[in-house]
């Protein structure tokens, strides 16, 4: 994120749940990193392109997330990456925000 421009302050913390709940990530959406930027939550492996295009387009949403460790995702470099999605999420639910093939937007 650092590489993308993004200002980073890390507040390590050991009960992430609380943290999660606090700021309205589901359960299911739970990944390893939580984020907070401008009003919006960015839970797990999100490549920086799909925070400036939440932060371009600022829609009515809790935040983004990537669940799990996708293999290739940012953070998770492998000799196999996979295909994996962002998915926006808030009040009405979740949906998808953009694929991606490590840190390239795809589809």
């Amino acid at each position: 994120m650092r590489k993308a421009g993004f200002e980073v302050t890390i507040d390590e913390r050991s009960d992430l749940t609380a943290v999660r709940r606090r700021l309205g990530v589901p359960d299911e959406l739970a990944a390893c990193h939580t984020a907070e930027i401008d009003g919006y939550v960015v839970e797990g492996h999100v490549p920086a392109e799909a925070v400036q295009r939440l932060l371009r387009e600022r829609p009515a949403a809790t935040g983004l997330s990537v669940p799990g460790m996708p293999p290739g995702s940012p953070g998770m470099e492998s000799p196999t990456p996979e295909t994996y999605e962002v998915l926006l999420f808030g009040k009405s639910g979740k949906q998808p925000f953009m694929r991606f093939l490590e840190t390239k937007a795809i589809g």
